[in-house]
């Protein structure tokens, strides 16, 4: 093995610089969770002890900061048209409470209704569903986005009152 590559073996006698510039290069390219963070810092073979040692100091100086990624994360994938259902769920995988999520991803009927009508337009354009096999073929896509089932079938059915020429 070349001097300069990483080894297993080598990892866990690297000191606590190290492991902070390794965290701190993750988090330069995006937020990173707490959990997130330990998988990557472990996964290169330090100690758990010296990883939570540099994460606890990363928090205290703000690098780490959990409530910024939920902030960040939720508005990002509002904007690309992603439901709370599916953003609570992603967020849940990499180690982050529902206290820090719900804040953030506190939207009312009307909000996620406004939501499911701006991802509808631009995967399917203004027309309502033209049959019954097609409504569902909207719903089962807006649902895998992470809306609400009880909302989408609102939003469609008030689509289809609305055009009722394509209604079948």
């Amino acid at each position: 093995m070349h001097p300069d590559e990483a080894s297993p073996t080598a990892a866990p006698t690297a000191p606590l610089s190290e492991i902070e510039s390794r965290a701190i290069k993750l988090l330069t390219t995006r937020e990173h969770s707490r959990l997130e963070l330990d998988r990557k810092l472990r996964a290169r073979g330090y100690p758990a002890e010296d990883v939570e040692q540099v994460l606890d100091q990363l928090e205290r100086e703000d690098w780490l900061s959990e409530s910024r990624l939920v902030e960040r994360y939720v508005a990002e994938r509002l904007e690309k048209g992603f439901g709370p259902i599916r953003i609570r769920f992603e967020l849940r995988e990499k180690g982050l409470s529902d206290a820090l999520i719900r804040p953030q991803l506190d939207l009312d009927d009307s909000q996620c209704l406004e939501l499911i009508a701006r991802v509808h337009r631009q995967r399917f354009g203004e027309m309502p569903p033209a049959d019954r096999n097609d409504f569902a073929k909207r719903a089962r896509f807006l649902e895998y986005r992470g809306f609400p089932q009880g909302l989408i079938a609102r939003y469609l059915e008030r689509l289809q009152r609305e055009h009722p020429q394509r209604a079948d």
